[in-house]
């Protein structure tokens, strides 16, 4: 078991398989990620005999504080598996292979924070800025809408708070305030459903326009946000289920392993 992302406390009754793997395996976890504050793997593997025909019972990983593409913090992140093949001879030069793909349980947890930080990120930006769609042009004199701001707030019972601000390229900044659902759909896809739009605060000459972008925004945030998009080198991730407490926001399902990526 592993402190952090470099050397390892010594059990009593670790053997020298579970020793060996553990290093290895802590080596090659680290560069899933662009950077981490902790990751802890336990590979378990006995008799150590075992590994010589490449079998492991069970390979556990959890790590806090993450950043995926250099762009994308994750709070929490934790996997486990059970008996996985892998190549011995990989091992033993410092490398982990898998012989055949396999699954894992998992679990990831976003903060608040770090969800409207992802707002900041290329891959997300590109998609919110001078966006030429007809519905959203007919507002602006055909002219391109950006959502420059955009924030949330997690709520109870798997609701968002979204706060956003649209610029239609004419000098008018128009305020949008909603609340939406949020669910797993196909396993891959986070959905945003049942706006609740806001308009209290909206000056009555935007109202309409208020109402018109805030259905257009939330139709583009249930078209972004694909796990595909996101996956690691030779990992994807599928969701059971998602749940909303207090700051953070909890995905569980599981992840297929094809490799063991080499560079986050």
């Amino acid at each position: 078991m592993f402190g952090g992302l470099t050397g390892f406390t010594e059990s009593k009754g670790t053997d020298w398989g579970e020793k060996m793997l553990n290093t290895v395996a802590s080596q090659t976890i680290r560069h899933l990620f662009t950077q981490s504050e902790s990751v802890e793997v336990s590979v378990r593997c006995y008799p150590s005999s075992k590994l010589l025909q490449g079998s492991i019972d069970s390979f556990k990983m959890n790590g806090r504080g993450l950043v995926i593409r250099r762009e994308f913090a994750v709070e929490e992140m934790s996997f486990e598996t059970d008996a996985v093949a892998i190549d011995f001879s990989s091992v033993m030069s410092g490398k982990l292979n898998l012989k055949q793909p396999t699954q894992a349980i998992a679990q990831v947890v976003l903060s608040e924070a770090g969800i409207n930080n992802s707002f900041q990120a290329e891959l997300v930006k590109k998609r919110l800025i001078n966006l030429t769609v007809p519905s959203l042009t007919a507002l602006s004199d055909g002219k391109p809408v950006s959502f420059p701001e955009l924030k949330v707030q997690l709520l109870p019972e798997n609701q968002l708070q979204i706060f956003a601000q649209a610029d239609l390229s004419n000098g008018e900044l128009v305020p949008l305030n909603m609340t939406v659902n949020v669910s797993i759909e196909k396993r891959r896809r986070v959905s945003f459903q049942n706006p609740d739009i806001n308009l209290d605060n909206v000056p009555e000459a935007q109202k309409q326009t208020s109402q018109t972008l805030s259905r257009a925004l939330v139709e583009i945030l249930d078209n972004m946000v694909d796990l595909d998009r996101f996956d690691l080198d030779g990992v994807k991730m599928r969701l059971n289920r998602l749940e909303t407490q207090g700051k953070q926001l909890i995905f569980s399902g599981y992840a297929e392993i094809e490799r063991i990526p080499r560079t986050g």
